[in-house]
């Protein structure tokens, strides 16, 4: 993903979340937008990333409680 494919969708999301009458939506429109705005990540995340992120995950697919 480019830097305009990133703008153009950052807008095109923000315009979805101002139409979106539930207050939960228009929420998780602007957070999708924002993270089109700042993700500039050019390699893709791998399991190890993924995992990293989440250390409260089990090998075994249980998470901790």
């Amino acid at each position: 993903m480019d830097d305009d494919f990133r703008k153009r969708h950052a807008r095109l999301v923000r315009d979805l979340a101002d139409k979106a009458a539930d207050p939960f939506i228009k929420r998780r429109l602007q957070d999708l937008a924002s993270r089109y705005e700042i993700n500039k990540r050019t390699t893709p995340l791998t399991p190890l990333d993924l995992e990293i992120a989440n250390p409260a995950r089990r090998p075994d697919g249980a998470s901790e409680r």
